[in-house]
């Protein structure tokens, strides 16, 4: 059940989420020589609307979003009441921050964050509030000491917050971000929670913040460390097919994306921002075995504490 004990302060919420995405670009952009971030805002007849901001094109990042949105509509969309048919006919608003940063060099990972805010009114019962976020990192060449500097990160965001949450939320992202129709991962984990109201309006408002801001110190020392490192057209052609991968899972899978084109409310092409800008996929497609390609599934793509390694 959602916790209904305080109305959510819901401009508190959009005031911060508008605050990270200003931060999270700005972090971003001094990796950058020249290119920058591009706005666009748009808004909905209903009063929801959004500002977002792609970068393309650059010498670190091939493509990035950084968006925020706050929409609002008279009926929860059937994806985001699979789990609470309670809520089905509901008004509803949620406001949140996603993003994607797809690196040129095909050593630096990819990384994606969301935190979010979601809200239903329904005749005859109080506001029923939940959160909802974290980050995760898909690497195509793994480096111990960046997973092992991501889950540290991942792990000193919610630790202040609940004794468990860590490893709570390390197995919900792991679960969650799982291509079923291939059997793997799609990355090397991090944070994933969602329908979230455990405590106080104020503690879990506290914890996105928390998540929020740790993205930046998680992701911004792992960019710096790969962005310039030499590879191969062999590798070029791995990242690619690789990000297939990624493709596959925001399409059939994410909630995220699945929300935002049902509700009709969202910005398609705000909603798609995160797939990349080149993609590979080949019939069959076979990597040598015992190559540094294969270690990436056989060793990084799979369940480890990387706390202990």
């Amino acid at each position: 059940m959602s916790n209904t004990s305080a109305l959510p302060d819901i401009q508190a919420v959009k005031a911060y989420l508008l605050s990270l995405q200003d931060h999270i670009c700005t972090s971003l952009e001094t990796l950058e020589p020249t290119t920058r971030f591009t706005e666009n805002a748009w808004d909905r007849p209903n009063g929801g609307g959004g500002r977002t901001r792609v970068i393309a094109g650059g010498e670190v990042i091939e493509k990035g979003g950084v968006n925020f949105s706050h929409v609002m509509g008279d009926s929860l969309p059937p994806s985001a009441t699979v789990d609470r048919p309670e809520l089905a006919g509901g008004r509803f608003e949620a406001m949140g921050v996603s993003l994607v940063i797809h690196p040129n060099n095909p050593i630096a990972p990819t990384s994606h964050a969301n935190v979010r805010l979601f809200v239903v009114y329904k005749d005859g019962m109080e506001p029923v509030w939940w959160f909802g976020g974290g980050f995760d990192l898909t690497p195509y060449y793994g480096f111990e000491e960046d997973c092992i500097h991501w889950h540290e990160t991942a792990r000193d965001a919610v630790a202040p917050f609940g004794d468990d949450y860590y490893s709570r939320f390390k197995k919900w992202c792991d679960e969650y971000f799982y291509l079923k129709h291939r059997g793997e991962p799609r990355g090397i984990g991090g944070l994933f929670y969602d329908d979230f109201n455990e405590g106080s309006f104020e503690h879990c408002f506290g914890m996105m913040q928390s998540v929020g801001d740790a993205f930046t110190k998680a992701y911004i020392p792992i960019l710096e460390r790969r962005k310039d490192s030499p590879f191969t057209e062999k590798q070029r052609d791995f990242q690619l097919h690789r990000r297939g991968r990624y493709v596959e899972f925001n399409l059939v899978f994410d909630r995220g994306t699945h929300f935002g084109l049902q509700s009709g409310l969202g910005r398609t092409e705000s909603i798609l921002m995160s797939l990349p800008p080149e993609v590979r996929w080949t019939y069959e497609y076979q990597i040598e075995p015992n190559s540094e390609e294969a270690k990436l599934t056989d060793y990084y793509l799979t369940s480890k504490d990387w706390l202990t390694v």
